[in-house]
Order: C-alpha cells, then structure tokens, then sequence
C-alpha cells in the first residue's frame, strides 16, 4: 500500500505553477471537502484566485469527490469554473481513470490533490500520478473522516521524520 505522497504542502495555494511545471504536471485532479472547502463548505477568495491563475497560465483543474452530495461538489466546481465527478469512492481507480482518458493526458503528468492518505494519495499512487498532499482546512470532520484521522496522522509524521 503506497501511502507517500510525492508533495507536501500546507495548503493548496502554496503550491505554485513553478512546482507544477518543474514535474511535468499538466492537470490537477482535485479533492473537495477538508481541500478545497472547509466542514462549513466555505471557499475561499485566496482558494478561487488560485485556480483561476493556474487555470490562466494553461493549467487543467478537474474536481474528483467521494461525496455524495452532487449540490455541493456542483456549488464548487462552479465557482471554479471546472469539471466534476462525485461519488467517486476513491482509492479506486476508477474515477482518477475516467478523468485521465477524458482528457487524454498521462498518468505521471495528472497531479492528484487531497487532505487525505487512504482516498487521494492511495487512489492517486495506485494510478500512477502524481501526488500532493495537504493539510485539512479545518480540524472538524464529517464522521467518516474523522476516525482515520489519527491513524493518518501518525504515518504523516513519520514521513515527516524521513
């Protein structure tokens, strides 16, 4: 089970078009809930500028959400101007694979954004992309994110500590 994230940042908007570049990543699937949004689907001002320059400077940005919750994967995409898919019941492949062949790019040049090591990072790893992990937005989680939490904590810091 490949856990490792390739990336690691605080938060979406550090990572920058020159980190992008710099490995070859073309398009940005991204997570929603505790990564784009916070438990109170709150999104930022900071968080639509920075999709909307990278989107500006040629980068593809595609939601991919295990959220059942059509409205509000929709609400977001929206404001960002992007492409959906929910229900995606990440790690498996198959939502990370609708997304590569629909637009045509590989694999390593796809970069997989999420707040969480058993979806996005394990789902991302097992296609073979490219994978950045963030911190959560907000320490409140739904249940079914909560109670994996320490369990990805504790491997977070020992990556930390490699």
């Amino acid at each position: 089970m490949n856990l490792c994230p390739k990336g690691y940042f605080t938060k979406v908007e550090d990572i920058s078009i020159e980190y992008l570049l710099k490995n070859k990543i073309k398009v940005l699937i991204l997570d929603v809930d505790n990564t784009l949004i916070d438990y109170y689907k709150n999104l930022s001002e900071t968080t639509i500028k920075w999709a909307k320059d990278l989107k500006g400077q040629g980068m593809k940005l595609y939601i991919l959400s295990n959220t059942n919750n059509r409205e509000k994967v929709e609400n977001v995409a929206n404001k960002l101007d992007v492409p959906y898919k929910n229900f995606a019941m990440k790690p498996l492949k198959r939502g990370f694979k609708k997304i590569q062949k629909e637009l045509q790019v590989e694999n390593e040049k796809i970069a997989v954004i999420g707040d969480q090591l058993f979806t996005d990072i394990l789902g991302g790893n097992r296609c073979k992309m490219f994978t950045i992990l963030v911190d959560p937005i907000n320490p409140k989680d739904y249940w079914y994110t909560a109670w994996k939490r320490p369990i990805e904590n504790a491997i977070k810091n020992k990556l930390k500590k490699m």
